[in-house]
C-alpha cells in the first residue's frame, strides 16, 4: 500500500502541490518542502510549483473581482466577513495589501477579489503578487525542509519509505489543523469588526 502511495507521489505529487498552493495551501508547500529534503521531489521544482500555484490562485481570484463582478460566486465572496474590511485596506495601502495577503489564512479568497474590485492596476497587481508568492513558497517550502531535517534527526539518516508517508502526513494533518483553528479565529474577529463597523456608520 505504502509502495503505491509513493509511486503516486513522485508522479503526481508536483501537481497536487500546484493545486494546493491555489488557494490556501501551506500545508501542500510545506510537505512540498518536506519531500523535497527526503529526495522524492526535486528541490527547485518542489518550489516552483508551490510559488506558481499561490501566483497562479491569487492572480484567479484577482481576475474574477477585476472582470466577473456580478456573478453569483463572487456576490458570495463579497458577502464572506472580512470582505469590506479587505477593501478598505487594498484601498488605502494597495502594495502593501498585496504583499500580505496571501499570509492570512481564510482572507485570501475575499482578498483577492477585493483587490480585483479596488483601482489597483494589473501590472502592479501582478508584480507585487509575484514577489509575495516567491517569498511565501521560499517560506513554507523551508519550514518543510526544516521538518524533514527534524524528522532525520529522531528516525535517523536513513528514513524508509513509508516512515517518510507517515511523516509528511502528520505534518499536513497538523498544519491543517492549526490553520482551520486560525481561519476560525480571524472570521470571528473580521465578523466582530464588521459589526462595529455597521453600528458606528448607523449612528
Amino acid at each position: 500500500m505504502t509502495e503505491a502511495i509513493h509511486h503516486l507521489i513522485e508522479q503526481y505529487g508536483l501537481v497536487a502541490v500546484f493545486l494546493g498552493c491555489v488557494a490556501e495551501g501551506e500545508s501542500a508547500a510545506i510537505l512540498a518542502g518536506f519531500f523535497a529534503h527526503q529526495h522524492v521531489f526535486v528541490a527547485w521544482q518542489a518550489f516552483l510549483a508551490a510559488a506558481i500555484g499561490a501566483f497562479a490562485g491569487d492572480t484567479f481570484f484577482f481576475i474574477l473581482g477585476r472582470s466577473f463582478a456580478d456573478h453569483p460566486y463572487v456576490l458570495r465572496l463579497k458577502a464572506r466577513p472580512g470582505f469590506s474590511h479587505a477593501f478598505r485596506l487594498v484601498s488605502s495601502h494597495p502594495n502593501i495589501f498585496v504583499l500580505s495577503n496571501r499570509y492570512i489564512y481564510g482572507m485570501r479568497l475575499v482578498g483577492g477579489v477585493a483587490a480585483g474590485f479596488a483601482s489597483i492596476t494589473v501590472t502592479r497587481f501582478v508584480l507585487l503578487n509575484a514577489i509575495s508568492s516567491l517569498v511565501w513558497a521560499a517560506l513554507f517550502c523551508t519550514v518543510g525542509y526544516v521538518f524533514g531535517l527534524g524528522a532525520e534527526r529522531i528516525v535517523g539518516q536513513a528514513l524508509a519509505r513509508h516512515e517518510r508517508l507517515l511523516t509528511a502526513l502528520a505534518i499536513g494533518l497538523a498544519v491543517a489543523i492549526l490553520a482551520w483553528f486560525l481561519a476560525h479565529s480571524v472570521a470571528r474577529k473580521e465578523r466582530a469588526n464588521d459589526a462595529r463597523d455597521g453600528q458606528s456608520e448607523a449612528k
